[in-house]
């Protein structure tokens, strides 16, 4: 049984502890953004509820497009490459039209283009296809990526390539949740540092509230790179023990998500705490991409990402531009929606690569540079 499974009545169980600590808190000492409020809440329950469907629904679309899957993962690769190739000749019409439109006079029509309606008319369907077919590519690349990685790196597969068997021993089990956790604070990180991945983390930082039933606020896209849990496996890690590992490192990420505990002494210089994960889920500048670790805040420590939580300054939870919403849909999509409306506007592939793999402040810096107007819901 899933370690995480098996502690679901923990779960409401402590959310009801805690909310009682805080009224009583709320009473003394006023409101917070500490305090359960039941549009939150519900969101927040909603997103934990559809992500237990997340494995589910992976499985059954890498069963059809991934590597060596059929005609699913063919059609797919084929339909990219075409939508590529459609894309960079309709751009290649569109800039040359721009260059002798640049150069030729004004015309009382309106424009070099409206003197030739032929070639306007080509220059529109050029922009529709540029339009269509780099989010296109750009949608099927992220598919055939995730899937391959999901096929190809699974634990259980590359058990099947190991170089040794580490067995079922305490030392065992120890490499299974330390090399999870070095992996997840990598992985969490770039879930910081690259828009798409971003896309896919942001669902968990859109409470501007903080509890428990925050720690429940998961990603519920099944799209989602990075470096594979199954490196473990390769390296001579069971995968019964990986999955172990990852029951573990879920646990203890649940209980940091709180205001009612404030500090632990010493235990603040190893382990990631409370305090150290209230930080990461600010939107304090000082605060934004750090304390990425999940049980030891030494990764950050290491690799420069540390950050405390200063009394000075109180965070601020949420979103650098907070969505407003309470919506699971909205809340799942908007920045999904957001990178793909950026790559539809986008002129050349290293702007569209640009949205999709570098971080969401170069997102917003491009975008004020190419003109274009911010999206209804912003993250």
């Amino acid at each position: 049984m899933d370690l995480t499974t098996l502690a679901t009545p923990a779960y409401f169980g402590t959310m009801a502890i805690e909310h009682r600590v805080l009224e009583r808190r709320a009473r003394e000492q006023g409101p917070s953004a500490a305090d359960y409020q039941r549009p939150d809440t519900l969101a927040s329950l909603a997103m934990g509820t559809l992500s237990l469907f997340t494995p589910v629904v992976a499985n059954r679309i890498f069963r059809r497009i991934g590597p060596g899957r059929g005609r699913g993962a063919r059609r797919l690769l084929a339909a990219t490459a075409a939508a590529a190739v459609a894309t960079t000749i309709a751009d290649r019409v569109v800039r040359r039209s721009a260059a002798r439109g640049e150069a030729a006079p004004a015309s009382p029509a309106g424009g070099p283009l409206a003197a030739v309606p032929g070639e306007a008319r080509a220059v529109t369907v050029a922009r529709t296809v540029s339009r269509v077919g780099g989010v296109t590519t750009v949608a099927g690349a992220g598919l055939l990526a995730t899937a391959t990685s999901a096929t190809l790196a699974s634990p259980q597969r590359l058990w099947q390539r190991r170089r040794r068997d580490l067995g079922t021993g305490l030392a065992a089990r120890a490499a299974a949740v330390l090399g999870w956790d070095l992996i997840y604070y990598v992985n969490h990180r770039m879930m910081h540092e690259v828009r798409a991945m971003w896309a896919h983390h942001v669902v968990h930082h859109s409470s501007e509230r903080f509890n428990l039933s925050t720690a429940l606020r998961q990603p519920v896209s099944p799209f989602g790179l990075g470096v594979p849990m199954g490196l473990l496996s390769w390296a001579g890690v069971r995968p019964s023990l990986v999955e172990e590992a990852r029951g573990v490192n879920l646990l203890y990420q649940y209980w940091i998500h709180t205001d009612a505990i404030r500090r632990l002494g010493p235990a603040e210089e190893v382990l990631n705490t409370p305090s150290h994960h209230r930080a990461h889920h600010g939107s304090n500048r000082r605060y934004i991409d750090r304390n990425h670790g999940s049980i030891l805040i030494v990764w950050d420590r290491l690799f420069g990402t540390f950050a405390r939580e200063a009394d000075d300054e109180p965070v601020v939870y949420g979103l650098t531009r907070n969505i407003d919403t309470f919506q699971p849909l909205r809340i799942i999509g908007h920045e999904y929606a957001a990178m793909f409306r950026d790559v539809a506007d986008s002129s050349t592939w290293a702007d569209r690569a640009s949205f999709v793999l570098r971080g969401p402040g170069w997102a917003y810096r491009r975008r004020a540079e190419m003109g274009a107007p911010e999206p209804l819901v912003a993250s």
